[in-house]
């Protein structure tokens, strides 16, 4: 009704001229019906002026005044003639904006709160291992010559296991900061699998897992971060051996298609229950804690494994059964696929 300020005025000042003849006719019972028909119209005619002034001088004014001001603040009002429900609507999306924002501050507050629990337990593990080793030396044990080496040996270890933590924390803080860029180039990912195998022959696969590429030796060619890309299947090969069995198996599979190439790394060992997958890619998450310690790693591997994908518009996905195995995978563009082109067929070419 306030949008149509002459259609307000009109109502207000026939209600106000009603009142006062009603009232004159009240208290003056002689007055003849064209008296009454006179103040009638002067009370009318002088409110509806009055009253047009005053809305649009004072409440009009105002509240046009209060939508600007809203809209200077970033916030968007309506678009309608009406000041007040341009209001009501800016103020109803301000809330929202606000109510989001403190949804997000609260998870921030968690996520920060759980990240300093995880990072001070992590780093205290093999501290106080390192520690206690050292300890124990000083307090005599290093005149023994074979208690002193094997002491030794494990507190380097644990040293070790507290240098790795720190280079992956340096790593994800380095991507979430963009301090490291993605150099793109043509990247064969066959002979990359092939080099990250190398790395697991010995110590490092103490499990004596089979490490298999599937199909014949062949170029598969991407458009990746070489560097980076190297990282990931490091870090997908290391967590499948990880959790596959003695003498288990590990395939490496590519889907070559016309515009993506899809790498999937496979184990066939404990699998990952259904409630955990949505998680596994957190900072420090672990399925099973009380054999988390057995298995070593830092438990960021994965989540290095998501930001650099981030970096190359890409996506882990990930399919398990319990007791079976898990299969990690990841999509590339070919060489000469624009990124407008890969996003936009993203969902449409088949695994």
């Amino acid at each position: 009704m306030i949008s149509n300020p002459k259609g307000l005025t009109l109502l207000l000042s026939v209600s106000l001229s009603v009142i006062t003849t009603i009232l004159v006719a009240l208290f003056s019972r002689g007055a003849s019906a064209g008296s009454l028909l006179t103040v009638f119209l002067t009370t009318a005619i002088l409110g509806m002026l009055l009253i047009y002034v005053a809305l649009q001088r004072y409440v009009l004014r105002s509240l046009q005044k209060l939508s600007d001001d809203l809209k200077a603040m970033g916030i968007e009002s309506g678009t309608t003639d009406d000041p007040i429900q341009n209001i009501r609507a800016g103020l109803h999306a301000y809330t929202l904006e606000k109510e989001k924002q403190i949804e997000e501050l609260k998870k921030l507050e968690a996520f920060r709160a759980d990240f300093i629990a995880d990072i001070s337990h992590e780093l205290k593990t093999p501290i106080f291992a390192a520690q206690g080793f050292v300890h124990t030396l000083l307090d005599g044990a290093v005149e023994e010559k074979n208690v002193r080496k094997k002491f030794l040996k494990k507190a380097a270890k644990s040293l070790d296991g507290l240098d790795m933590l720190v280079q992956d924390l340096l790593t994800l803080s380095q991507i979430e900061t963009g301090q490291i860029k993605m150099r793109f180039e043509e990247v064969d990912l066959y002979s990359l699998t092939e080099e990250v195998f190398e790395q697991f022959k010995g110590k490092q696969n103490k499990k004596n897992v089979a490490l298999a590429i599937e199909g014949r030796r062949r170029k598969v060619v991407v458009w990746a971060d070489r560097q980076r890309i190297f990282q990931v299947m490091t870090n997908l090969a290391s967590n499948a051996i990880k959790h596959s069995d003695e003498e288990g198996e590990v395939v490496v599979s590519f889907s070559v298609r016309k515009r993506s190439v899809t790498t999937r790394v496979k184990d066939f060992g404990e699998g990952i229950p259904p409630e955990h997958i949505h998680r596994i890619f957190e900072r420090f998450y672990r399925v099973d804690k009380s054999r988390s310690r057995e298995k070593g790693g830092t438990g960021l591997g994965l989540a290095i494994v998501k930001h650099i994908l981030d970096g190359h518009k890409s996506r882990a996905q990930v399919e398990s059964e319990p007791g079976k195995g898990a299969s990690f995978s990841f999509r590339l563009p070919r060489p000469g696929i624009n990124d407008n082109e890969y996003r936009e067929h993203w969902g449409t070419e088949k695994e």
